[in-house]
């Protein structure tokens, strides 16, 4: 009996432990069903989950856009760079042909320290540390392509690269306030701080792709799966309007002024005057943007305010011109003028007696624009025309940090002093922009600085600058006045003009001195520190260029003049705006008229009708071949080549030649040619070998002719 009840029992608890087997079997089935059909665990979809879990997401880096000048030319660009790293575990060369780690730290040391220029001690510290790899910084961080194939070149074990980008400037230091400088952060990502890389920061860096795929537990894509790629865009170029070659002029007159004797800072800019482009700009102090050796993050052109000086002299007188109240033949006396409680002294300290007020615009008397701030305007006069010409506000140019200056003035003495530009502040680049309205008849000019921007994926011009009017600020008499008044400034008799150091012979350079006091650090003017500027313009009647120069400190000397004539030669003659018996012979442009197989006699009538006189290669009676071709748009100052139909086509005198002239001539001719330098033609030789034309030609950065 006991028997029965004990199997009757065991029946039972199998049953029931079979049912709760079943009730467990049913619930984890159904619940995987749930699972295969739902795709959801308390809520989070696995299948989401494992293939974020695989899913590789690469990011595809944008290029940086590019930097221009106007001709093409470039100024920043990003280019491969490297890290040096090194192989320390001897791990990496198990089952391996040849060591996969460096193996003789003493001789890697050794041949690495001059390549990087770190001590052979600091590197074998790093080639001896416990770890499987090391970067070899700071010397083999950011390598050069050409530093790296010099490393590769040694063949030493374990030494490898991590490939980067950087921006490089291949010009070094040049125009570097202008393009700023950009520098990668802490994520590899390449952002602008300076200049135009800060500005259009957004425009140059484009925006990133990536790739996404499945990948397996080793990180590999896995075959047959679906992939998304969304490709980068590529950051814009941009073209500034630059040239190069008047940057260049700029740039060595600034190194050689800054040879003459100490200063605080020097700026020049260089303008169009018919368009308001921004040819060239540049200071000193500056920096090499590849290493960064700062000591100012401002750009003067924009962000240096400063008492402007005598310049202002200019707008003072135009206000009178423009009120109608100015008569030049009018005189005062000289010398001081009592303004109670105070006392306006001439620079010269004793004045010249009594003279016209035209005398006193060339002599820069103080006492003038005092007198004139009495009798012929006021200082809601002078106010409202400074504004009007853009001082107290910023242009507008598209750089970072743009300063306003500052024109306020109240009392009858800050009155007479904002006359000659005491008390007041200004910019470099406002002074350009007032000046581009005596430049064209009245009608002021906004400067600009970029000249397009370009999809540098597709090409498309997405941006164009062009010339903007801001509206007439003085009629055509006040300019043509003012400027017979800036012309006696630059060509009087030096006992009657203050700036006769900027004269050139054969150039109509018109301009306007300038002298400020400076305040120093305890809000009194310097005994010891003033700045020296001139602002003008060439030729007289047709200006075509403007220039603004200022120096703070140093001694005064003809070092400012030297700088501002030389630039103003070597960019006259660059720009074909040449002179003739000390008067300019205004830049006429004209379409080239197609002269071939017509006779060299009517070739030359017809180049002489447009003011060109064409050079003839040969002495046959009938032109072959001319340069420039049928249409090209020329200047009365290009050079124009008629070849004849000679057997002996002798070359012309190249010296003074530009190299793009000689390029011309010799590929009309069909001789090679070989440049050493840059610039114009010095010396040049011809030869003949295997029947083939050469031309050796020496080149200077200017040449000045005997």
């Amino acid at each position: 009996m006991k028997n029965g009840q004990v199997n009757t029992n065991k029946i039972v608890i199998n049953k029931f432990v079979f049912v709760i087997c079943l009730f467990l079997f049913v619930l984890i089935a159904g619940r995987v069903v749930y699972l295969g059909l739902s795709e959801k665990i308390d809520g989070v979809n696995i299948k989401t989950m494992a293939q974020n879990r695989n899913t590789r997401k690469e990011t595809i880096v944008a290029n940086r856009g590019t930097v221009f000048d106007s001709a093409g030319e470039i100024l920043a660009q990003n280019v491969s760079s490297y890290t040096v790293i090194a192989y320390l575990d001897e791990s990496r060369s198990k089952n391996q042909k040849t060591p996969q780690h460096v193996v003789d730290v003493e001789d890697t040391a050794n041949k690495l320290s001059p390549i990087l220029n770190m001590s052979v001690e600091d590197l074998t510290n790093l080639l001896t540390k416990k770890a499987y790899q090391v970067e070899l910084g700071p010397g083999g961080r950011g390598i050069t392509e050409i530093k790296k194939e010099e490393i590769d070149n040694l063949d030493l074990p374990g030494i490898d690269f991590i490939q980067d980008y950087k921006r490089y400037y291949p010009n070094g230091d040049f125009a570097s306030y202008l393009i700023g400088y950009a520098k990668t952060d802490e994520e590899g990502n390449i952002i602008g701080e300076m200049g135009i890389e800060q500005e259009f920061n957004s425009e140059l860096s484009g925006s990133n792709g990536y790739l996404e795929y499945q990948k397996d537990l080793m990180g590999y894509k896995i075959p047959n799966t679906p992939e998304v790629k969304i490709d980068p865009h590529n950051g814009n170029d941009i073209y500034l309007t630059i040239d190069s070659n008047i940057q260049l002029f700029v740039e060595q007159a600034l190194i050689k002024l800054e040879a003459g004797g100490s200063f605080d800072w020097a700026t020049i800019t260089v303008a169009d005057a018919k368009t308001g482009k921004i040819l060239a700009t540049g200071s000193k102090p500056s920096f090499d943007p590849n290493i960064k050796d700062i000591t100012s993050y401002l750009n003067p052109l924009t962000s240096y305010e400063f008492e402007p000086g005598s310049t202002m002299k200019i707008y003072t007188y135009m206000t009178a011109l423009e009120k109608g109240t100015y008569n030049g033949s009018d005189t005062f006396t000289s010398g001081k003028k009592v303004i109670e409680p105070d006392t306006i002294n001439d620079w010269n300290k004793t004045g010249w007696g009594t003279i016209t007020y035209d005398q006193g615009f060339a002599l820069s008397s103080n006492t003038g624009i005092a007198n004139m701030l009495e009798t012929m305007i006021d200082k809601d006069d002078l106010y409202d025309y400074f504004k009007k010409l853009g001082f107290g506000k910023k242009t507008g140019i598209s750089l970072p940090f743009e300063e306003n200056g500052k024109i306020k003035f109240v009392y009858p003495i800050e009155i007479a002093n904002a006359g000659f530009g005491q008390g007041i502040t200004t910019t470099p680049i406002q002074h350009i922009q007032a000046l581009s309205s005596i430049a064209n008849n009245g009608t002021m000019l906004k400067p600009y600085i970029i000249d397009k921007i370009v999809d540098s994926d597709t090409g498309k011009i997405i941006f164009k600058g062009d010339k903007k009017e801001l509206g007439k600020v003085a009629s055509s008499s006040t300019t043509e006045y003012i400027k017979k008044l800036m012309y006696d400034v630059v060509h009087n008799d030096p006992a009657w003009a203050t700036g006769t150091a900027y004269k050139i012979e054969g150039y109509d350079i018109i301009g306007k001195t300038g002298t400020a006091q400076v305040v120093d650090e305890d809000g009194k003017y310097s005994k010891t520190s003033n700045i020296r500027s001139f602002e003008g313009m060439f030729p007289k009647d047709d200006p075509q260029i403007m220039i603004y120069a200022a120096v703070k400190g140093g001694k005064e000397s003809s070092s400012l003049p030297d700088a501002v004539t030389k630039i103003i030669e070597d960019t006259a003659k660059h720009l074909n705006i040449r002179a003739t018996n000390s008067e300019v012979t205004k830049y006429n442009t004209y379409s080239m008229p197609s002269l071939l197989n017509r006779t060299v006699e009517i070739g030359n009538n017809k180049m002489n009708e447009l003011g060109i006189t064409p050079i003839i290669i040969g002495n046959g009676n009938k032109i072959v071949k001319q340069y420039p071709s049928k249409g090209t748009i020329i200047g009365n100052y290009d050079k124009v080549f008629l070849i004849t139909n000679d057997t002996n086509l002798s070359l012309p005198d190249l010296k003074g030649y530009s190299s793009k002239e000689v390029e011309n001539l010799c590929n009309l001719l069909n001789i090679k040619y070989n440049f050493s330098g840059t610039g114009y033609v010095s010396n040049y030789q011809e030869i003949v070998e295997n029947n083939l034309r050469i031309l050796n030609v020496e080149l200077i950065e200017y040449y000045k002719k005997e």
